[in-house]
């Protein structure tokens, strides 16, 4: 039986040679992969997946240099600069191998200062928490062709180089240091930086994970003054686990008596550390705090300046997270001026944060869904809205930037269907938007700085990634990766296609899915389902891109596997994404119910076969849902929370505020609470040593079902964090997962 599906690529016609081989390549190699024959031998096994053999590669290190005619890239140990225009090499500007006694064998990524005549490399990772790390950076002068370690004192974090490329800034140890590059001189800015007590100049753990960065310090544009966070996080209470002797990696000292690890994590409801903001002169070598209005509890999850040094904008948002509030500060005076409020019935959505800019003539670009989708709007630093910028039915997922010689804005948006992403580009009187990237999948782009150019990153359901760069016609100049060796290599395997659908549960709103189904799927047979979620606020596993996994070692047992996106999800705008608001689990866990009616309805789906599965917040889902219907056969929940209270401040409030103002909210809709209520055959898993969502939530359920009387299996991953990954241990859960799935489904 032969199964064909041709995707339709809509790509702009042919205007040279090069453009017409890709087109060709990319039609024949998508082709190729969506013919699945009975001539294909091979088997998808899981350690093909675990081994990543199937992801699809992207390029590494692309940077647009200042002129917008030339970008660089990573290349081994290389970092080469190519034409726009040609695609042809211009020069090497840095070759490791051509240092003598670099004192590092690799380098990890690279940054060039803005004036592009020094760049910084950084080598010897050490990973602390989900984004962040502390590294040996190096500094390399182009123009003189010499390399120097930044400091000599220990590892360094988050390496900033000033606008003027005079001087460093990075933290070690909570501290702020700059580095003079002129002197070679380093100084150390602040001194009470302390462990578990003071925090300059990078977040704190629950900043880094829910608002997303992990350098809480900018330079101004004139290289005088650093604007930094301070977190005074003594108030905040410790949570502890014990780090074993383990393997991969082992830690020898904790043979005997384990070592307890502890650090600041605040719950939802406790006390958060407490933030200010300051500014550093590099002049006078003063420090000031900035005078922001007093409230007993708030946010600042960024920090940014303006196009003017005079002139540092605070974004503070406050506990409830539905006010945020935009402020100018004058880093000489430490005077804050309001300047934009933004509010909401519920929260704030916290993908706003990454933004918004400062352009030309002092407008202030941003994000709102204050018209109940997400859109672009443009206003002046005086606060008056000058104009909504994008509008429409349709979420905008990210800002590109703005052209100001063409008065273009280039930005992402869910425009044709929550499944897909385009790239458009509209100009500031609205009378002409396009689409720029007009393939069906998921399209994303990085511009040059003069907007002509573009890296152009394409993936689809039965697409890999394809990297290309293009210009501001959509004309391919170069191709940087197409993964054909990838799916040359997919010929020899027998696999199974993702097919999308949607159906319509009992509250009327249409419900987007996709499922694999088993290999030489018989449409007369019964197949049991095994169903993969996460279903968090804002989220999205539904979506037309590349993603060949661990399905498709099931559907080669002979599994359906299918996925549900429903309420609460992203990309449909604010109604269909906030109706979760106060009480988490709710609407969601209705939706996967419902999700588990309509496929065992379908003729080919056993009905009495149908298991769901799901990690973090999946994990909660999937123990929820066992509790709240008796449809599901089994259920594995990794990582799960299973009470809110459980976890971090941040997160839980933005979508439950606090246990005190929504008690009901919290004990409704839990895991923990509804453990009496287990039906179906339950495996739990989670990592000893998980900083995210603690073990506590899974030891405490247990006792729960232990105390109700409720059989389930568990799988613990000794020294493991959230990820439940090192050496052996991403194969065996699999392999564990697979094992319950045969035995129980």
């Amino acid at each position: 039986m032969v199964h064909c599906v041709i995707r339709h690529f809509a790509i702009v016609p042919p205007q040279n040679h090069s453009f017409m081989k890709y087109f060709f390549l990319s039609l024949c190699l998508s082709l190729t992969f969506a013919f699945n024959v009975e001539s294909k031998v091979k088997t998808v096994t899981l350690e093909d997946v675990v081994s990543s053999r199937f992801t699809a590669k992207s390029v590494r290190g692309f940077r647009s240099m200042n002129d917008g005619q030339f970008y660089t890239l990573q290349e081994g140990n290389q970092i080469n600069k190519y034409s726009y225009k040609t695609g042809s090499k211009a020069e090497t500007i840095f070759d490791l191998s051509e240092i003598k006694n670099p004192g590092f064998s690799h380098f990890s990524d690279y940054v060039f200062s803005d004036d592009e005549s020094i760049l910084m490399v950084y080598t010897n990772t050490q990973k602390i928490h989900r984004h962040s790390h502390k590294s040996d950076y190096f500094v390399y002068n182009i123009k003189k062709k010499t390399l120097e370690a930044l400091s000599e004192n220990g590892p360094q974090q988050e390496a900033s180089i000033s606008p003027n490329a005079q001087r460093i800034a990075f933290v070690r140890q909570n501290n702020l240091f700059v580095k003079d590059l002129r002197f070679g001189t380093e100084k150390q800015i602040t001194t009470d930086g302390e462990f578990n007590k003071i925090i300059n100049g990078i977040p704190d753990w629950v900043y880094e994970e829910e608002f997303e960065f992990t350098r809480g310090f900018e330079w101004s544009p004139d290289g005088r003054f650093i604007a930094f966070l301070k977190f005074n996080e003594q108030a905040v209470k410790e949570y502890s686990f014990p780090l074993y002797m383990g393997a991969s990696p082992t830690i020898a000292a904790n043979e005997l008596y384990p070592v307890s690890y502890k650090f600041k994590y605040p719950k939802a409801g406790e006390t958060n550390a407490t933030v200010s903001v300051h500014t550093y002169d590099t002049n006078n070598r003063v420090i000031k705090m900035m005078n922001l209005p007093e409230d007993d509890d708030y946010y600042i999850p960024r920090i940014r300046w303006t196009q003017s040094s005079d002139k540092l904008c605070i974004v503070r948002l406050n506990r409830h997270q539905n006010k945020m509030t935009f402020y100018l500060a004058n880093p000489m005076t430490a005077i804050c001026k309001l300047f934009l409020t933004e509010e909401s019935d519920t929260y704030i959505s916290e993908s706003v944060f990454d933004q918004f800019q400062f352009i030309e003539d002092n407008w202030f670009v941003t994000m709102s869904e204050k018209d109940g989708y997400n859109h672009i709007y443009l206003y002046g630093l005086d606060g008056r809205l000058i104009k909504q910028v994008t509008k429409g039915e349709f979420d905008v997922t990210d800002f590109y930037g703005y052209d100001a010689k063409n008065k273009l804005f280039y930005y992402q948006a869910a425009g044709r269907s929550p499944l897909q992403r385009e790239v458009y580009a509209i100009d500031l009187k609205e009378k002409q938007k396009q689409i720029i990237t007009p393939m069906e999948g998921t399209n994303k782009a990085v511009f040059s700085s003069s907007f002509s150019y573009y890296l152009h990153d394409f993936t689809a359901s039965e697409v890999p990634r394809i990297v290309t760069v293009k210009n501001n016609k959509g004309e391919t100049l170069r191709v940087l990766e197409d993964n054909s060796k990838l799916i040359k290599e997919l010929e020899d395997y027998k696999s199974s296609k993702r097919e999308f659908f949607s159906f319509t549960p009992s509250h009327g709103i249409e419900l987007n899915g996709w499922m694999v189904k088993p290999i030489n799927f018989d449409p007369k047979k019964k197949y049991p389902v095994l169903m993969v979620q996460y279903s968090g606020p804002g989220s999205q596993k539904v979506l037309d891109e590349w993603n060949f996994g661990w399905e498709q070692v099931l559907s080669n047992d002979g599994y359906i596997v299918a996925c549900v996106d429903g309420r609460g999800t992203g990309a449909r705008g604010e109604t269909f994404k906030k109706c979760t608001y106060m009480e988490l689990g709710h609407l969601e866990s209705d939706d996967q119910i419902e999700a588990a009616q309509y496929l065992g309805s379908l003729d080919y789906i056993d009905e009495t076969r149908i298991g769901i599965w799901g990690w973090s917040y999946g994990g909660y889902m999937a123990a929820l849902c066992l509790s709240r219907s008796n449809i599901f056969k089994i259920g594995i929940a990794v990582a799960p929370v299973t009470h809110w209270k459980y976890y971090d401040s941040i997160y839980t409030e933005r979508f439950m505020r606090t246990p005190k103002e929504n008690i009901g909210g919290y004990d409704k809709y839990s895991p923990l609470e509804l453990a009496d209520q287990l039906s179906g055959r339950l495996l739990l898993i989670h990592g000893s040593a998980d900083d995210n969502v603690h073990y506590q939530n899974t030891m405490e359920y247990a006792e729960r079902l232990v105390q109700a009387g409720k059989q389930f299996e568990m799988q613990i991953y000794t020294n493991r964090k959230h990820g439940i990954s090192g050496g052996n241990t991403r194969m065996h859960l699999y392999q564990r997962k697979i094992d319950f799935i045969k035995t129980y489904l």
